[in-house]
């Protein structure tokens, strides 16, 4: 029995053991069988790697001398919206010349390595720590920098073509391949010659290639001649050409110009004696002299459309994840089809009556002008029509001179004199330019609308003399006057803030702080209450003001403007003047034209688009432009300020009493057989005249003033030929077109009021003010019909001997009854309404002249009666009569 159970025990045991150790071998089977795996899978995943790298070094370019040297580059070309040729832009290389090292001067050869590769004479083509510092950046969100080194550029700019490739994969490889033939190239071509390659081939900005361009662009000099100080402009272009070159990017051009100086110091190449030196220079007032020189002599001349489109394809191939560089090779070297929403037809127009001598009264110059001496000393200067304005005014003693002249010979005389005078025995003249502007100037932009296609686009008056010049349309701010009304002050009123075309305000004396203001016809006096759609119509500063102060307040006013698409305002502009459109940097033409498409559209704002595709070299799209749309305004809010600004433009006369003529101020620029609404603005003294209107098929706007801000006085053209250059223009473009009319959208309803209270109108009261009926039909957002009775007229009982509020001694057949108007108790002064505001008591019949009459009936008539102060309380309250139901 023992031992059947001890016999049992060993079988157990060894049955155990034989499992353990069956259970260990299958273990250690599948150990070596995924280590194994594991090694085959390592192998071959190395190996596809390795074959992957191998495959992708294999398919990289070859490079040599000559494909280094000169960038691959086909020229781009330009459509209208018909299909027409319009453009074809400079090919890459055009604008660029060749420099040898040893004409390289050392602090500009240090500037670019200091900026752009630290250790380019010691790496290898690529640099490590740069790329693995540029690696995480991105990962941390602290991007400071790439990571190519000056040869990888140069690779990529002059054999990939800057790098244009669309898929996430195709740039990888591309970079694998970059930095495989940076190495390559380290290895077989010199420094100083991968260098100066890179150097001779970069863009600089303004259709500039290389050092050697850009110092003739910039400084009108030789390469070899720059100063430390010119060579950081130079070397701060490269990393952003479009908003770095330091004609337009002056600013953030002298930003890099002074990180680079102090790269400088810290990497020993200057010291800090030469770095305060070079930031003393003012280098960017020479910058600009020679820019005037080489705009007279660029040989091709784009068209301010042109102009515009490069800089909106340029942000567009941005946006696309393309940079700056990039996307300037590909604009001029690319080989890209372009085509734009450019209407030849209405171009065509727009150019003629802009450019039409008969559509203005005056012809006048501007003068700009550079000279630079050197004197027999060795000191050199500058000089300007500056400085011929102060010879005029201190030296001849003309101070009346406004800095304009009424012949281009007589420009020139004043030029020839000035030089006369302050060249000296012993002077050199090294440079000299003279050239002339046609003033007033005008910029023109037609939109339309419904896609925000810029059909046309004008940024100037006479002949364009240069490309990417100044552009009146797109690159200039002025001051928008009242047409910023509608947009920071009714708009916002109405949209948001309960306020309708019917809400009133008082037209009387407005102070805010020491500023108090006026409306532009002052000397007529002021109306008194009055409603948003007479503020629109008649363009009424006070009405304006009272409403962004009272009901929107100049934050919100902002707001609206921004999402109009206004992208000038500051937060220095949060003040009443904003109503007005006083504002601190002012706005273009094409963003107010755009804003106010927005209304047309029904308050849908589409930014502006100057292209609806673009097409690589071989016809594949690479962008297309859809419209970017977002609703702004509700379509009540829209059509009600395009009906009061129809009403603007129509003859009219603005309610107040006998010989108080207040006119539309858009009425110049109506069309002929078309319906149309709009708005126009001017700036104090006349300085800039604007008119913003639209049909409903396109929206336009037109500036006119002149590029010194001068007075249009009489003799400058005068304040109104605008509008009818804006008529003639739009005559013209909408020959032929059906008049649809404004469509008036469910959410509108009608309702008669009373215009001065803005509130239902009393029967019997609001329609016998002693200046004619006050009740007309509004329209209203549906919702927001006012329930509550006018309160501002009341019927009143005075005596008809003298129109006062009788006394206990007035007869009772000479008590009548009139209508009067309530007066705001806190308005002080005369206004169209306080004349007819509730008067005082009777001053004839009074106790002293009752206790007269009954002692000597016959002295009666010579009594001089008591005149009874104004304030005196009213009392009984009989004696005025308030209708509270119609």
């Amino acid at each position: 029995m023992n031992l059947n159970k001890k016999q049992t025990r060993q079988k157990i045991k060894t049955a155990t053991s034989n499992k353990k150790r069956i259970n260990s071998k299958c273990f250690l089977f599948v150990i070596k069988f995924l280590f194994t795996l594991l090694i085959v899978s390592g192998v071959t995943g190395i190996s596809v790697g390795i074959g992957a790298f191998v495959s992708i070094m294999d398919s990289a370019p070859d490079i040599d001398d000559t494909s280094i040297v000169v960038p691959e580059g086909y020229a781009s070309t330009i459509y209208d919206s018909k299909g027409n040729l319009t453009q074809t832009l400079v090919m890459e290389g055009t604008n660029r010349y060749e420099a040898t090292f040893d004409e390289l001067p050392t602090h500009l050869i240090n500037a670019f390595i200091a900026i752009e590769d630290s250790r380019f004479w010691t790496n290898s083509g690529i640099d490590p720590r740069s790329i693995l510092r540029a690696a995480v950046g991105v990962l941390t969100n602290d991007y400071k920098g790439g990571g190519s080194t000056i040869t990888q550029q140069l690779i990529k700019n002059n054999v990939f073509n800057g790098g244009m490739e669309e898929s996430f994969g195709e740039k990888i490889e591309r970079k694998l391949q970059e930095q495989y033939l940076a190495v390559q190239l380290t290895k077989k071509m010199d420094k100083k010659l991968i260098l100066v390659n890179y150097l001779n081939t970069i863009n600089l900005g303004n259709n500039t290639l290389g050092v050697k361009a850009a110092a003739k662009r910039y400084f009108n000099k030789d390469v070899s001649e720059l100063t430390l100080s010119e060579s950081a402009v130079i070397a701060g272009i490269t990393q952003n050409p479009s908003k770095l070159n330091p004609i337009t990017g002056k600013e953030a051009n002298e930003e890099k110009r002074k990180v680079i100086l102090q790269y400088m110091v810290d990497q020993g190449l200057i010291s800090k004696d030469e770095q305060e030196e070079a930031l003393a220079d003012n280098v960017y007032e020479r910058i600009q002299n020679i820019d005037l020189v080489t705009k007279q002599s660029s040989s091709q001349v784009y068209s301010y459309f042109t102009d515009e489109l490069i800089d909106q394809v340029l942000d567009a191939l941005v946006a696309a994840g393309y940079s700056s560089t990039q996307a300037h090779n590909m604009i001029y070297g690319g080989g890209l089809q372009i085509y734009t929403t450019q209407d030849p037809d209405i171009q065509s127009i727009v150019d003629e009556e802009i450019n039409n001598p008969d559509n203005y009264s005056a012809a006048r110059y501007s003068m700009e002008y550079r000279l630079s001496v050197t004197h027999e000393n060795g000191e050199t200067e500058h000089y300007s029509e500056n400085n011929v304005r102060t010879w005029r005014k201190k030296v001849l003693g003309d101070q009346d001179f406004d800095e304009l002249y009424d012949s281009q010979e007589a420009a020139q005389a004043d030029a020839d004199a000035y030089k006369e005078y302050i060249l000296q025995e012993g002077d050199t003249v090294i440079g000299e330019s003279f050239n002339t502007e046609l003033q007033p100037q005008a910029s023109f932009v037609v939109i339309d609308q419904e896609t925000g296609y810029v059909k046309a686009l004008s940024g100037g008056r006479g002949e364009k003399k240069a490309s990417l010049t100044l552009n009146r349309a797109s690159d200039v701010l002025r001051q928008p006057g009242s047409t910023f009304k509608v947009l920071t002050a009714f708009a916002p009123a109405i949209d948001t803030c309960g306020a309708t075309l019917g809400t009133v305000y008082y037209d009387g004396v407005y102070t805010i702080g020491t500023k108090t203001f006026r409306n532009w016809y002052s000397s007529r006096g002021y109306l008194g209450y009055s409603n948003i759609r007479e503020g629109i119509i008649y363009s009424m500063n006070i009405v304006a003001v009272r409403c962004l102060m009272e009901t929107v307040t100049p934050q919100l006013g902002v707001e609206y403007a921004q999402n109009l698409g206004i992208s000038t305002l500051t937060s220095t502009d949060l003040n009443a003047s904003t109503a007005l459109g006083g504002i601190t940097d002012g706005v273009s033409n094409l963003e107010l034209t755009a804003a106010y498409a927005a209304i047309a559209n029904g308050g849908v704002y589409n930014k502006p688009i100057f292209f609806t595709k673009i097409l690589d070299r071989n016809g594949k799209i690479i962008l297309e432009n859809e419209p970017q749309s977002n609703r702004v305004l509700k379509d009540s809010t829209a059509f009600l300020l395009t009906d009061a600004m129809a009403a603007s433009m129509k003859s009219g006369k603005k309610y107040a009493r006998t010989g108080i003529t207040v006119n539309p101020t858009s009425t110049g620029a109506a069309l002929s057989n078309m319906s149309v609404a709009g708005k126009s603005g001017t700036t104090t003294s006349n300085r800039d005249i604007w008119f913003v209107g639209y049909t409903p098929y396109y929206t336009a706007g037109i500036w006119a003033g002149c590029d010194e801000n001068q007075e249009l006085t009489a003799k400058n053209g005068g304040s109104s030929f605008h509008k009818q250059i804006w008529k003639k223009i739009m005559d013209r473009v909408h020959s032929g077109l059906t008049d649809t009319g404004f469509e008036r959208p469910d959410s509108i309803e009608t309702a008669q009021i009373c215009r001065k209270s803005g509130k239902l109108a009393v029967d019997g009261v609001c329609d016998q003010d002693p200046r004619g009926s006050a009740v007309y039909t509004e329209y209203f957002a549906k919702g927001t019909v006012p329930t509550e009775v006018c309160d501002h007229h009341v019927r009143v009982t005075v005596c008809s001997a003298s129109g006062g509020l009788p006394t206990q001694y007035c007869p009772s057949e000479l008590r009548t009854s009139t209508v009067c108007m309530v007066i705001p108790s806190d308005e002080v002064g005369t206004t169209d309404d306080s004349i007819y505001g509730i008067p005082a008591y009777c001053s004839v019949h009074t106790a002293e002249s009752h206790t007269e009459t009954a002692e000597n009936e016959s002295e009666a008539e010579e009594t001089t009666p008591i005149v009874v102060s104004p304030n005196m309380p009213l009392s009984p309250s009989s004696n005025v009569q308030t209708r509270i139901h119609p």
